[in-house]
């Protein structure tokens, strides 16, 4: 039957569009500039495929923060303070937790979200933290956290070259077979196809990464929803978006998802709740938790990985040359490239190339803070774009 079908080439669709568009140039139309400078293409007929890449689980972990409340509707718990005794969970430890004496047990299984390299000066790998991780019965015994660099306004391709970074000043420290006991956590903004292209890309990384030292190792990836993109006075909205990265989460086959509270301030426990049911609906009603990696075969999505891991991969070259991870700390190259991005992005929002509904449009707010007063050059830190207009 699919013979019946006529094939339709480049040149009948640019034909069939330019017609529907009325002009000759319909690239200058359908092209669309993003802030990552990835080039997509309006039409793909084909791509250079990766394949489907691995996942360390075999169905993507659905996390919720540690609440009595509705403790015992989730498998996976993540854990940032004082707790009664867990069974039979999947327990991702904050910092905290550690410090309040979290207890151990044989029932459950432990992934450490303890980042054990700082984001700021003093450029100095946190050694006790390394030590005491060492000993406890981790799957994942360390953590490479770039989700705060997601939230401070990095690029994509500088947060994957910050986590490949990262991982190299471990491994050169603790020995190559530490990249098998490392959980990557990562924030997944809004651009939808291309979140799902970075961590997909992030998998791609880190598995060249391991080829480098002579190890195999896939990584582990612990998604949450961005910050960034969130707002004070529109909690609904935020709803909406955090769903959506949730699901570019798991199509992307991260091994983990985490639903930060939609709310960002007065949150509450039902609030907690209903961010981490986000995850059960979208898990139950799709099923989008179980496939290593829904996105694989789809050519913009294959695109998108490669140019992002290519020049992610060049940037990690690039600083390495300059001494890698803590000496582009200490130098602050590091912190200046982001707050460069970061601020490009917030003037982007003031000029409303980059929409966010409630924010600049619908309706469309007047700033009433200075750029420079949110942002630091020497200093990577969470700053959200909705900030700049909010009392």
């Amino acid at each position: 039957m699919m013979e019946d079908f006529k094939k339709t080439s480049l040149q009948d669709w640019e034909q069939l569009v330019a017609k529907q568009l009325k002009t000759d140039d319909i690239y200058a139309v359908l092209r669309k500039e993003n802030i990552e400078g990835i080039i997509l293409q309006p039409y793909y007929g084909n791509a250079a495929t990766a394949g489907i890449l691995p996942r360390s689980e075999e169905n993507t972990h659905l996390v919720a923060r540690y609440n009595p409340d509705f403790v015992d509707q989730a498998f996976a718990v993540l854990v940032d303070g004082p707790a009664d005794e867990l069974t039979e969970k999947a327990v991702f430890v904050e910092k905290a937790a550690l410090e309040n004496g979290l207890p151990f047990t044989a029932e459950n299984k432990y992934f450490s979200l303890c980042d054990i390299l700082p984001n700021n000066l003093p450029a100095e790998i946190y050694a006790e933290t390394v030590e005491k991780l060492k000993d406890l019965p981790f799957e994942k015994n360390y953590c490479i956290d770039i989700s705060t660099h997601q939230n401070a306004g990095a690029s994509m391709v500088q947060q994957l070259a910050v986590a490949l970074l990262k991982a190299k000043e471990l491994a050169e420290q603790e020995g190559p077979e530490v990249l098998n006991k490392l959980l990557f956590r990562t924030a997944i903004g809004g651009n939808y196809f291309l979140e799902i292209s970075k961590l997909r890309a992030l998998k791609l990384l880190i598995g060249q990464l391991g080829k480098e030292f002579g190890v195999e190792t896939t990584g582990y990836i612990f998604a949450e929803n961005s910050l960034r993109n969130k707002t004070t006075g529109d909690p609904e909205n935020n709803l909406i978006r955090s769903t959506l990265e949730l699901a570019a989460g798991m199509i992307a086959g991260a091994d983990a998802v985490f639903a930060q509270d939609y709310k960002i301030e007065n949150t509450d426990s039902l609030s907690e709740e209903i961010s981490f049911k986000q995850l059960i609906v979208l898990a139950y009603e799709s099923i989008i938790n179980v496939f290593g990696d829904a996105a694989a075969g789809a050519f913009v999505v294959e695109d998108a990985t490669r140019q992002l891991a290519e020049k992610a991969w060049q940037l990690f070259l690039d600083l390495e040359e300059k001494g890698g991870y803590l000496e582009v700390l200490k130098t602050g190259e590091l912190q200046r490239m982001i707050y460069e991005h970061g601020t490009e992005e917030q003037q982007k929002v003031d000029d409303g190339s980059i929409k966010l509904i409630g924010v600049n449009l619908y309706p469309a707010l007047t700033p009433v803070h200075e750029i420079a007063d949110l942002y630091d050059p020497a200093t990577i830190k969470s700053v959200r774009l909705s900030q700049r207009y909010e009392a």
